[in-house]
């Protein structure tokens, strides 16, 4: 393939690769795509009657391909997608009567092959969502098809968004047609991935239990940290889907009498994974609590790798714990740059990242899940940025305080 890969994209093509890199979640769209199909390359191309251009890839099979490059468009099929207006799906390229003798497949090496039509909103033609793969794949299925051509209008909806409002994503949740694209788009996320991901997470368990290897266990380890982090990415975005769809944050609510070793789980777990940052805790005894523990430590957990992240590396992360007058709250403060009143207005917003943050780094879902888990339990955030120390506070009724402290 790559002696038909072009230099680069020429100026005027730039400008089609850069509006699909500006989608926060292109990454995770192919990788999604990748992991509901088994292909090893997918990607979205910037199609002309003259050019192929490739504005975001997923190569897992070397083929070379980077943003802004170029394939001559008349050795793809994307060209007859192109001129057809319809998407074209293959299974098995041996198979198939059509497509078993096409010169494509030959030139590219591929069995398996989807290409669907990206469409703007006006009905200009864009590109295509394609992928392949040197082995057959059952693509065919209506499942698989309707999940790809939701994509396909996804990203439409998502380009649209970007050339209209050039802002950032959070902005992007307050066109209804999106937003909805973008829960079915979590919605087959969770569904299709919670079940490849048990059956990965249980064969790295039983391959070291079962065959113990020294030089083996780094590799097992990074896939089982690889593996919880899909994991709770997942969680976090079917977290999302209830919110956003009128579910809210599911709670288990309970009368809880050791928050001390829910909370300190958490915290001697963060530890391990930041062992260069001092966290220090401060937890009031003797509090009983109407709660869910289970979310409010995924809240703890979250403000603190927030914290984590943002913070000063060489100052200590800090954890206050207490009910007072009636007010059970949880407030955890790090030393870092100040934030302005309008950042702190963009925190607790679906799919927002601050500007130090990298840019592949998670969904922007940890401080809003915080937010609704805060909601659901009749609480608040507030934020306090003063003098270098920047302080998450949640808070909300202890109703039995007044009982504790015999007032009434």
């Amino acid at each position: 393939m790559s002696n038909d890969i072009s230099t680069a994209a020429p100026s005027s093509l730039a400008a089609y690769v850069r509006e699909v890199q500006a989608i926060g979640a292109v990454e995770q769209i192919l990788e999604t795509i990748a992991a509901i199909t088994g292909l090893g390359f997918v990607a979205i191309a910037h199609v002309t009657e003259h050019s192929w251009t490739t504005c975001a890839v997923r190569d897992k099979m070397g083929l070379g391909l980077q943003p802004g490059d170029g394939i001559d468009v008349n050795t793809t099929m994307c060209q007859e997608v192109r001129a057809t207006g319809e998407m074209i799906v293959i299974d098995d390229v041996a198979a198939s009567p059509q497509y078993r003798h096409h010169p494509t497949p030959a030139m590219y090496g591929f069995e398996s092959y989807f290409s669907v039509p990206i469409f703007r909103t006006d009905g200009a033609y864009f590109g295509t969502l394609c992928g392949l793969d040197p082995k057959p794949m059952l693509l065919s299925t209506p499942a698989t098809v309707s999940t790809l051509e939701l994509f396909a209008q996804l990203i439409s909806k998502q380009l649209e968004s970007e050339r209209v409002h050039a802002v950032a994503r959070d902005e992007l949740l307050s066109e209804r047609e999106t937003a909805e694209l973008r829960e079915q788009f979590i919605a087959v996320l969770g569904h299709d991935l919670r079940t490849p991901l048990g059956a990965i997470r249980n064969g790295v368990e039983l391959l070291r239990l079962k065959h113990p290897d020294v030089q083996a266990l780094p590799l097992l380890q990074r896939m089982q940290r690889s593996v919880g982090r899909m994991s709770a990415l997942v969680d976090d975005v079917l977290d999302f889907t209830r919110g956003r769809m009128g579910g809210g944050i599911a709670l288990t609510m309970r009368h809880e009498n050791a928050l001390g070793a829910a909370f300190g789980q958490v915290i001697d777990e963060l530890r391990e994974l930041h062992p260069d940052v001092a966290i220090v805790s401060r937890l009031q005894p003797g509090i009983t609590l109407l709660c869910d523990i289970g979310r409010l430590s995924q809240l703890l957990s979250n403000l603190l790798k927030n914290a984590l992240v943002h913070g000063d590396a060489g100052a200590p992360v800090t954890v206050a714990i207490a009910s007072n007058g009636g007010r059970f709250s949880i407030a955890v403060s790090n030393r870092g740059a100040g934030l302005s009143p309008q950042l702190i207005a963009q925190l607790f917003k679906p799919f927002w990242r601050a500007p130090s943050r990298g840019a592949h780094e998670g969904l922007g879902l940890g401080l809003y899940i915080v937010a609704q888990i805060a909601r659901s339990h009749g609480g608040a955030m507030e934020v306090a940025s003063h003098d270098g120390l920047v302080t998450f506070t949640f808070s909300m009724p202890d109703r039995g305080h007044a009982a504790r402290h015999g007032a009434g």
